[in-house]
């Protein structure tokens, strides 16, 4: 199953499901305009599926706040005991996640499975 659905004027995404794996795509820049919603779709995820990739290959640009979705998900998905990857991640969000100090913190894949 396939789901989009645009969020305000900048942020897209998709899920898919395949098995147990719930695989969300963001597009564009995750932001401090559009971090609630990208944090609400995550914890969604992280609530169905007893494992999530978020795919970021598409995403050119995250700041701050997209960082604390992510790693507020990363969390929780641990807590629960379910695997949280991070694939696809391009240049510009690797030097944010090497910046926080989260590249040791978060697993990568190159690109989704």
């Amino acid at each position: 199953m396939i789901r989009m659905r645009e969020t305000h004027n900048t942020m897209k995404h998709h899920i898919r499901e395949e098995g147990d794996t719930i695989i969300v795509a963001f597009e564009d820049d995750i932001d401090l305009e559009c971090s609630g919603e990208a944090r609400d779709v995550l914890m969604d995820c992280v609530s169905r599926g007893a494992a999530i990739q978020v795919d970021l290959s598409g995403v050119s640009m995250i700041d701050s706040s997209g960082v604390a979705s992510l790693l507020e998900a990363f969390q929780n998905a641990r807590k629960k005991g379910k695997t949280f990857t991070l694939a696809g991640v391009g240049g510009s969000v690797m030097r944010v996640l090497k910046l926080a100090r989260l590249d040791t913190v978060f697993p990568f894949a190159d690109s989704v499975s």
